[in-house]
């Protein structure tokens, strides 16, 4: 079943539409992808290790809004469980069959998250995006100011 791309609220989140109207939230599986800012105090942060953040959340972001745009708006979901804000967590896929988290992944624009790997169905395809980009030094890999997203807002709750 493909569903309708409504919103990209960030690198690795977006709502989609599916056939009855209905809206669902969903978060993808396997990755984190850069933070983007979500209040008005984020925004207007000057500390670095924020604007890092933000630079590579906005760069996920408009990439992941471009890929989708390429895919006709519309996603095919595997989803593999629902998360404690209610989003379905998913691999996303175009209806051409383009694994969204692999694209992501193999340009720098997110990272595998590993704690929840054993319940990924792409893990070795997800890994193996994520190595290539790390040795290519693309995206967030390029950026040694840059800190995962995930000690990121560990260190910002």
């Amino acid at each position: 079943m493909t569903y309708s791309v409504k919103t990209v609220s960030d690198g690795d989140t977006i709502t989609v539409t599916d056939s009855s109207n209905k809206d669902i939230k969903v978060r993808f599986a396997c990755v984190d992808a850069p933070e983007v800012p979500h209040t008005a105090a984020e925004r207007k942060s000057r500390k670095l290790v924020d604007k890092k953040q933000f630079e590579w959340g906005g760069k996920a972001q408009q990439r992941l809004q471009a890929l989708l745009k390429q895919g006709g708006d519309r996603v095919v979901l595997t989803i593999t469980d629902t998360d404690q804000y209610g989003r379905k967590i998913s691999e996303v896929r175009l209806p051409d069959g383009t694994f969204v988290q692999e694209v992501l992944l193999k340009e720098g624009l997110a990272q595998v998250y590993r704690p929840y790997l054993k319940d990924c169905p792409s893990a070795a395809i997800v890994t193996q995006a994520e190595a290539m980009a790390k040795h290519k030094s693309l995206g967030v890999w390029s950026d040694p100011k840059y800190i995962p997203a995930w000690e990121w807002r560990h260190a910002n709750n």
